[in-house]
């Protein structure tokens, strides 16, 4: 049984001694410690490749605290279970005291992630919400009319022309010109509306 530290800052700038005096406290010497000045967004670092390939069935991996492994709690999840099930390696966060429960602290960062997907689902229709309330429009801006939109418009109301003629006439697909006419009878209707009232 080998006993390894993995230690991970988010850039070159920030600071790893407090990580490594926590692992030299333990016993751990820097040939044991793998070390990243990346962040934690996703798994591919140089470092961390390097300490799962070494990782053999019974070792002991070290880390200062979860967030260290990563920022991403599904992700860290998968990589918990990858190591602890199938490389059958103990991972010890120091942060907790002693030998924490592999199995709880999985289910916790489930529970964790499971609550942060809600939230941001419900940050984002909250915001969404706020946005379209004041008036902010999603997705594509839309396409002006042409010049002889109306023109062509009136053929069309009149049976002269197909949609697919209409947009040959005007230079776009068959799509668009729908999209054009949907838009313009939906203004058209409400200005009747409007006035109705």
């Amino acid at each position: 049984m080998n006993k390894y530290a993995y230690i991970r800052v988010s850039t070159k700038d920030q600071n790893i001694d407090r990580q490594k005096f926590a692992m030299k406290e333990i016993g751990l010497g820097t040939r044991q410690m793998f070390i990243d000045k990346q962040s934690g967004k996703d798994f591919n670092r140089k470092g961390y490749k390097k300490l799962v390939k070494k990782l053999k069935k019974g070792d002991e991996l070290y880390i200062k605290s979860i967030d260290r492994l990563g920022r991403d709690y599904d992700e860290i999840i998968e990589q918990w279970r990858y190591l602890v099930k199938k490389k059958e390696v103990e991972i010890i966060v120091l942060d907790f005291t002693g030998k924490f429960i592999a199995d709880l602290v999985l289910q916790v960062l489930s529970y964790v992630a499971q609550i942060e997907r809600e939230n941001t689902k419900q940050r984002q229709a909250e915001g969404i919400k706020a946005a379209k309330e004041k008036g902010v429009r999603f997705g594509r801006p839309q396409l002006p009319y042409p010049e002889n939109f109306e023109e062509i418009y009136l053929c069309y109301k009149e049976k002269q022309i197909s949609k697919r003629e209409c947009a040959r006439r005007l230079s776009t697909n068959h799509t668009t010109f729908s999209n054009w006419l949907n838009r313009y009878e939906l203004k058209k209707n409400r200005k009747i509306e409007v006035f109705v009232k």
